[in-house]
């Protein structure tokens, strides 16, 4: 009962049982420069697709918006191009609405350099996973960095003019890790790109890097994924330095994600754009 002898009504019920509102801020993604929105999109995007992630086994499901796909291939050890490699697996990712910002190069015009894509020589993740630079390269020529007819002409056709890869080890080598970083001409080219290898990256792919104590093993287990990230696409590849199909011990999950990391100069990109959180 009220004051007035009145029974308490509807209305005034929801008001007591409205619980604050949280700004979503995390010190990393506003460092990153995102948006106390944004980053509510994406801590909502990872939480769904981490629950799809430790459901189904798969490796890198994450901050993305999308549907899914893992080859039905089997995951057998397999050996590309010389010793480039490949993985034993792929999963390709739509462009979540974040990156509509930079959906055209000609938006985002200025190109990649070593220092904006690899300032950072340490990734750090969960369960204090931590990955290191070891190797880094820019090439202008996408062709310099990636191998497969069928492959080489799709990014031809995507007027792919930046290829960055950077290669990642843990400091007790039991993991690397290679992410590459493509600039294309739109999202329209970049989304194309990832459904294309969904199938076709058993036929073309990265070229990795190499660096002493830290390259991958020829013809052993590794997984992957890729990412339209508005007109870029960016590659994550990883595995077990010594080819061994993932343990109870590997966290393959938590390897993608920290692998990402290299995407900070993305994300500063659609910030430049769109403006810093204010």
């Amino acid at each position: 009962m009220t004051g007035s002898g009145q029974p308490p009504t509807r209305t005034a019920a929801r008001k007591r049982r409205r619980t604050p509102r949280s700004d979503w801020q995390f010190p990393l993604l506003t460092d990153w420069g995102l948006r106390p929105e944004q980053q509510r999109l994406l801590v909502i995007i990872a939480s769904v697709l981490g629950a799809v992630a430790g459901a189904c086994g798969l490796a890198a499901v994450i901050l993305s918006l999308g549907g899914g796909y893992v080859s039905d291939r089997p995951a057998s050890a397999a050996v590309g191009e010389g010793d480039s490699g490949l993985p034993s697996s792929y999963q390709g990712w739509a462009a979540s609405k974040l990156f509509d910002p930079i959906a055209d190069r000609a938006k985002d015009a200025k190109p990649l350099t070593e220092k904006e894509v690899f300032a950072s020589k340490t990734l750090a993740g969960e369960k204090k996973l931590r990955l290191r630079l070891v190797a880094k390269q820019v090439d202008a020529d996408c062709a310099a960095a990636l191998w497969g007819e069928a492959l080489l002409e799709l990014v031809a056709d995507a007027e792919c003019n930046q290829a960055a890869r950077g290669l990642y080890t843990t400091a007790d080598g039991r993991y690397v890790g290679q992410y590459t970083l493509l600039n294309l001409r739109d999202s329209r080219a970049a989304a194309e790109l990832v459904e294309r290898l969904k199938t076709g990256y058993r036929g073309g792919w990265t070229r990795s890097l190499t660096a002493q104590g830290a390259a991958f093993p020829a013809g052993g287990h590794t997984e992957a994924a890729g990412y339209a990230l508005g007109h870029y696409v960016g590659l994550v590849w990883y595995g077990r330095a010594d080819g061994a199909e993932p343990t109870t011990r590997d966290d393959f999950v938590a390897l993608a994600i920290t692998l990402r990391g290299a995407e900070k100069a993305v994300y500063r990109r659609v910030v430049t754009i769109t403006g810093p959180a204010s």
